[in-house]
């Protein structure tokens, strides 16, 4: 019998009121073991086998009743991680914030992770808690009810028992999947406390499931936002990947910045951000990420970096312009100065590894290389090993600006489709000019030298 999650209300103190088991026998769902991967069936019959419960859960039980393909399957056990580790040969445990056990097929890895407690008892002191309620360590072991009290969203909340094959709902997830809802198990403030992230994550499960937030549980989000201003900024970098190189992320950034989301983890960009959604980089943004939306769609690799370089230009040239006003700094060091402003403040809020930073500086320094291209200078520029993204990026900002940029831009891609005489042609149409402007010799001073004089 499903729980009437409408007169479910615990207070913040009590996050969680007794759930309401719902068994669904195997006649009555759609999963067969055919869709289960290989390693992770091994896996749940092994554990089974040597007396252990075992479940595949959250995620993979989601996507498989709505008749999806599951990214990963994640197992759930009353074996602690030591016990697992005795189990399988091919298994490392990792983790502080909770222990997990991974098994190793090749470059295929199977996560298990031991039931979850409730971090509230005392007797079980391997939790701990932030003055604000964000759990900082969570190892706290515990039972199958307990551990579905934890799951952050009834969808995520559903376990697959390889005992019997029939699923337990303890949240009334199946009748959420049914509805097309994204909702949050226990208090929407006390959770979200508890882990900021689970803002991202309900937008980001909105997103990609194509469902509606549930009203309590959107609530809280838009003025609660400034709490991920303490997640570590390394977590941020990788949800932000999650948020927007997952295949929906123009959709996703929209519904961000509907929910003052996005603000946080780019604060450097939403101080561009108009009531129109018109200015450059919002333009900027809508193009970089529809455009890495597509390249996922068509199997093509993307590159974090790109992305980055492509929704922090117009923020750099906004400071590169302040600087010359106010130190009289030259354009090109203007810029090299602004870039190291601009990605100081960003990597505070995300930790853009230092690999993804000198992409970056890379793809901005050819947008300031690629107008000269006199000499053997265009030649030069195709032969570097960024010139392809470089002459990407061109391109979008010449949709946007239009003008020289986009007159720029063409003058790029007819170069790189010409044969070589084609080329050579297009450079000696440059020679006589640099930068669109006469050629200049430099003067010999001709003036007499003084005479030194004598003694």
């Amino acid at each position: 019998m499903h729980m009437n999650k409408n007169d479910y209300t615990p207070s913040e103190t009590e996050t969680f009121s007794e759930l309401a088991l719902n068994i669904i026998t195997r006649q009555e769902h759609n999963i067969s073991r055919k869709q289960i991967s290989d390693n992770a069936l091994k896996v749940l019959y092994r554990l089974n086998g040597a007396g252990f419960d075992a479940y595949l859960v959250g995620g993979g039980v989601r996507d498989l009743l709505l008749g999806q393909q599951p990214k990963d399957f994640d197992i759930a056990t009353n074996a602690t991680p030591e016990q697992i580790r005795q189990l399988f040969k091919n298994c490392r445990l990792i983790g502080r914030r909770f222990r997990l056990a991974h098994i190793m097929f090749g470059r295929d890895i199977i996560e298990v992770a031991t039931f979850r407690g409730h971090h509230q008892e005392p007797s079980k002191n391997v939790s701990q808690q932030s003055k604000e309620g964000m759990l900082l360590r969570d190892n706290v072991y515990g039972t199958i009810d307990e551990d579905a009290e934890r799951r952050d969203f009834t969808v995520n909340a559903m376990y697959y028992n390889i005992g019997d094959y029939s699923i337990h709902d303890y949240a009334g997830g199946h009748e959420d999947l049914e509805d097309k809802l994204i909702r949050l198990l226990g208090d929407p403030e006390t959770r979200y406390r508890e882990d900021p992230v689970r803002m991202l994550r309900a937008i980001r499960f909105a997103v990609k499931l194509d469902f509606d937030i549930e009203e309590d549980t959107a609530a809280p989000i838009e003025e609660m936002a400034t709490l991920l201003q303490d997640i570590p900024a390394a977590r941020l970098y990788e949800e932000s990947l999650k948020m927007l190189q997952s295949g929906h992320g123009l959709e996703t950034y929209h519904l961000m910045r509907e929910y003052n989301l996005f603000q946080q983890l780019f604060p450097t960009i939403a101080e561009f951000f108009t009531e129109e959604y018109d200015s450059p980089t919002e333009q900027m943004l809508d193009l970089v990420l529809d455009s890495t939306d597509q390249r996922i769609e068509e199997g093509k690799r993307i590159n974090p970096a790109f992305m980055f370089a492509a929704m922090l230009w117009y923020p750099l040239q906004e400071k590169a312009k302040q600087l010359m006003e106010k130190r009289k700094l030259s354009s090109y060091d203007a810029i090299m100065e602004a870039s190291n402003f601009i990605l100081d403040d960003q990597v505070r809020t995300i930790a853009i590894p230092r690999r993804h930073t000198a992409t970056i500086r890379e793809i901005w320094q050819l947008q300031l290389r690629m107008p000269r291209r006199n000499g053997k200078r265009a030649f030069r520029l195709m032969e570097l090993n960024k010139f392809r993204a470089g002459f990407d990026f061109l391109e979008m900002r010449g949709e946007i600006e239009q003008g020289e940029v986009k007159e720029l831009a063409k003058w790029w891609e007819t170069f790189q489709n010409a044969g070589r005489n084609m080329r050579q042609a297009m450079a000696a149409d440059l020679d006589a000019t640099s930068d669109g402007l006469p050629r200049q010799r430099r003067r010999k001073n001709y003036r007499k030298k003084k005479p030194k004089a004598s003694s």
